[in-house]
């Protein structure tokens, strides 16, 4: 093999290895993603569940999550459920039931999903409010409302959010770019009780 075939042959493999490794890449962005949006449901006032304890016919009701994120169950009391996923409200509903009934067996599932909700508001075609079981987020917002008005501002839209210590942040967010496949990192996913504003 002369001088300038081996350099051919060298260059395509670096090529092919690079390639590899985008994909590799690629996927694991992709994995990435898709933990995130499996994301278990987190109860949020508003939801309602149902809870049933096996073998005891008295204690099978459907519960509210109240304003305040608690609900009341017999014999457990009140508990603080929102933030919580169903799996952990129904752990610890065992923890506290166990103590009157030895080997107990709880079963709690969603019945209606109330409490998850954004707010689409300003030079849209149908601002309000809109409730959602997954992941949601600006850009499919937008796409619930309707979309922007004629002369709405679009790359000036924020989302406003209010953390858990009461303080409320602004982020940007710019559609043309957005759609151009540009700064996807604006297109982010909205939590419940987020506003976008679209100006």
């Amino acid at each position: 093999m002369n001088s300038a075939s081996f350099k051919r042959g060298a260059a395509g493999l670096v090529g092919l290895m690079l390639a590899a490794f985008c994909m590799i890449g690629r996927g694991a962005a992709i994995a990435e993603t898709s933990v995130e949006i499996d994301a278990p449901y987190h109860l949020q006032p508003g939801d309602v569940v149902e809870i049933s304890v096996w073998k005891e016919q008295d204690l099978k009701r459907e519960a509210l999550v109240r304003p305040d994120g608690g609900l009341s169950f017999p014999l457990a009391g009140d508990l603080q459920v929102a933030g919580l996923t169903v799996a952990q409200v129904r752990q610890e509903l065992e923890q506290r039931l166990v103590k009157f009934i030895p080997d107990v067996t709880v079963s709690v599932a969603m019945q209606q999903i109330n409490g998850n909700q954004v707010f689409v508001v300003g030079r849209v075609n149908r601002p309000g409010a809109y409730k959602f079981e997954r992941p949601l987020d600006v850009m499919q917002a937008l796409s619930l409302a309707g979309g922007a008005t004629e002369f709405a501002g679009v790359d000036n839209i924020r989302i406003l959010r209010r953390g858990r210590d009461g303080r409320q942040q602004s982020l940007e967010f710019a559609y043309s770019e957005v759609a151009r496949g540009r700064r996807l990192e604006q297109n982010i996913v909205l939590q419940s009780g987020d506003t976008v504003v679209v100006p």
